[in-house]
Protein backbone atom coordinates (compact mmCIF):
# COMPACT_ATOMS: atom_id res chain seq x y z
CA UNK A 1 0.00 0.00 0.00
CA UNK A 2 2.66 2.50 0.98
CA UNK A 3 4.66 1.37 -2.05
CA UNK A 4 1.75 2.20 -4.35
CA UNK A 5 1.51 5.65 -2.79
CA UNK A 6 5.21 6.27 -3.38
CA UNK A 7 5.04 5.15 -6.98
CA UNK A 8 1.92 7.22 -7.65
CA UNK A 9 3.53 10.26 -6.02
CA UNK A 10 6.74 9.79 -8.01
CA UNK A 11 4.92 9.38 -11.33
CA UNK A 12 3.08 12.67 -10.85
CA UNK A 13 6.43 14.40 -10.71
CA UNK A 14 6.54 15.23 -7.05
CA UNK A 15 9.83 14.94 -5.18
CA UNK A 16 10.98 11.72 -6.84
CA UNK A 17 14.42 11.69 -5.20
CA UNK A 18 13.19 11.51 -1.62
CA UNK A 19 10.74 8.62 -2.08
CA UNK A 20 13.10 6.65 -4.29
CA UNK A 21 15.99 7.06 -1.88
CA UNK A 22 13.84 5.91 1.02
CA UNK A 23 12.66 2.86 -0.91
CA UNK A 24 16.19 1.88 -1.96
CA UNK A 25 17.46 2.38 1.57
CA UNK A 26 14.68 0.28 3.09
CA UNK A 27 14.99 -2.60 0.62
CA UNK A 28 18.81 -2.77 0.72
CA UNK A 29 19.04 -3.40 4.47
CA UNK A 30 20.03 -6.90 5.43
CA UNK A 31 18.08 -8.75 8.08
CA UNK A 32 19.48 -9.03 11.58
CA UNK A 33 21.06 -12.34 12.52
CA UNK A 34 18.79 -14.57 14.54
CA UNK A 35 21.11 -15.27 17.47
CA UNK A 36 18.75 -17.87 18.92
CA UNK A 37 19.55 -20.20 16.02
CA UNK A 38 23.35 -20.02 16.25
CA UNK A 39 25.03 -23.42 16.08
CA UNK A 40 27.62 -23.68 18.89
CA UNK A 41 29.69 -26.22 16.83
CA UNK A 42 29.89 -28.62 19.78
CA UNK A 43 27.36 -30.94 21.46
CA UNK A 44 24.82 -29.12 23.65
CA UNK A 45 26.15 -30.52 26.93
CA UNK A 46 29.67 -29.34 26.12
CA UNK A 47 28.32 -25.99 24.95
CA UNK A 48 26.51 -25.57 28.26
CA UNK A 49 29.68 -26.30 30.26
CA UNK A 50 31.73 -23.86 28.13
CA UNK A 51 28.98 -21.26 28.48
CA UNK A 52 28.95 -21.72 32.26
CA UNK A 53 32.72 -21.22 32.42
CA UNK A 54 32.57 -18.11 30.23
CA UNK A 55 29.63 -16.76 32.24
CA UNK A 56 31.53 -17.17 35.52
CA UNK A 57 34.61 -15.56 33.98
CA UNK A 58 32.68 -12.51 32.76
CA UNK A 59 30.77 -12.28 36.04
CA UNK A 60 34.01 -12.26 38.08
CA UNK A 61 35.96 -9.79 35.96
CA UNK A 62 33.14 -7.45 34.96
CA UNK A 63 32.33 -6.25 31.44
CA UNK A 64 34.95 -7.55 28.99
CA UNK A 65 35.77 -6.94 25.36
CA UNK A 66 36.27 -9.92 23.03
CA UNK A 67 40.10 -9.73 23.11
CA UNK A 68 40.19 -9.45 26.90
CA UNK A 69 37.68 -12.32 27.18
CA UNK A 70 39.94 -14.48 24.99
CA UNK A 71 43.05 -13.77 27.08
CA UNK A 72 41.12 -14.35 30.31
CA UNK A 73 39.73 -17.64 28.96
CA UNK A 74 43.24 -18.80 28.05
CA UNK A 75 44.53 -17.86 31.50
CA UNK A 76 41.61 -19.65 33.18
CA UNK A 77 42.22 -22.72 31.01
CA UNK A 78 38.63 -23.16 29.81
CA UNK A 79 38.59 -26.49 28.02
CA UNK A 80 36.49 -26.91 24.91
CA UNK A 81 37.27 -23.60 23.24
CA UNK A 82 39.08 -24.44 20.01
CA UNK A 83 39.89 -20.93 18.83
CA UNK A 84 39.03 -17.29 19.22
CA UNK A 85 36.43 -17.63 16.45
CA UNK A 86 34.81 -20.50 18.35
CA UNK A 87 34.70 -18.33 21.47
CA UNK A 88 32.96 -15.56 19.49
CA UNK A 89 30.37 -18.08 18.27
CA UNK A 90 29.85 -19.23 21.85
CA UNK A 91 29.40 -15.62 23.03
CA UNK A 92 26.77 -15.08 20.31
CA UNK A 93 25.06 -18.31 21.33
CA UNK A 94 25.01 -17.11 24.94
CA UNK A 95 23.54 -13.75 23.89
CA UNK A 96 20.80 -15.61 22.03
CA UNK A 97 19.98 -17.56 25.18
CA UNK A 98 19.85 -14.31 27.20
CA UNK A 99 22.89 -15.16 29.33
CA UNK A 100 24.95 -12.17 28.20
CA UNK A 101 24.32 -8.65 27.06
CA UNK A 102 26.43 -6.74 24.55
CA UNK A 103 26.65 -2.99 24.97
CA UNK A 104 28.67 -0.23 23.37
CA UNK A 105 30.94 2.13 25.29
CA UNK A 106 32.01 5.13 23.23
CA UNK A 107 35.55 6.30 24.03
CA UNK A 108 36.37 9.42 22.06
CA UNK A 109 35.87 8.61 18.39
CA UNK A 110 36.21 4.86 19.03
CA UNK A 111 33.63 2.35 20.22
CA UNK A 112 34.25 -0.56 22.56
CA UNK A 113 31.79 -3.43 22.63
CA UNK A 114 31.61 -5.08 26.03
CA UNK A 115 29.98 -8.32 27.14
CA UNK A 116 28.39 -8.38 30.59
CA UNK A 117 26.09 -10.70 32.50
CA UNK A 118 22.45 -9.86 32.87
CA UNK A 119 21.34 -9.01 36.41
CA UNK A 120 19.97 -12.02 38.21
CA UNK A 121 16.53 -11.81 39.71
CA UNK A 122 16.39 -12.19 43.50
CA UNK A 123 15.15 -15.55 44.69
CA UNK A 124 12.16 -15.75 47.00
CA UNK A 125 13.94 -17.99 49.52
CA UNK A 126 16.65 -15.35 50.00
CA UNK A 127 14.19 -12.67 51.08
CA UNK A 128 14.12 -12.42 54.87
CA UNK A 129 11.21 -10.03 55.24
CA UNK A 130 7.77 -11.61 55.06
CA UNK A 131 5.70 -10.56 52.09
CA UNK A 132 3.21 -7.80 52.72
CA UNK A 133 -0.38 -8.97 52.93
CA UNK A 134 -2.54 -8.04 50.01
CA UNK A 135 -5.48 -5.88 50.88
CA UNK A 136 -8.64 -6.86 49.14
CA UNK A 137 -11.38 -4.34 49.24
CA UNK A 138 -14.65 -4.96 47.55
CA UNK A 139 -16.74 -2.20 46.16
CA UNK A 140 -20.20 -1.98 47.60
CA UNK A 141 -22.76 -3.12 45.11
CA UNK A 142 -24.23 -0.28 43.21
CA UNK A 143 -27.61 -1.77 42.48
CA UNK A 144 -30.27 0.88 42.40
CA UNK A 145 -33.78 0.42 43.52
CA UNK A 146 -36.21 0.56 40.71
CA UNK A 147 -38.73 3.31 41.01
CA UNK A 148 -42.29 2.22 40.51
CA UNK A 149 -44.71 4.48 38.73
CA UNK A 150 -47.90 5.40 40.53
Amino acid sequence: MWLAGLVKHNIKGGNAGVGGNMLVRYMSRSRAVNVRKINPKVPIQEAKSIAGSLYDLIKQRGPLTVPSTWTAAQEAGICGLNSRTHMKIMLKWMRGRKLLKLFCNKVGSNKKFLHCTLPEEPRTDQLESPPEPELQTKKPSSKRKKKTKK
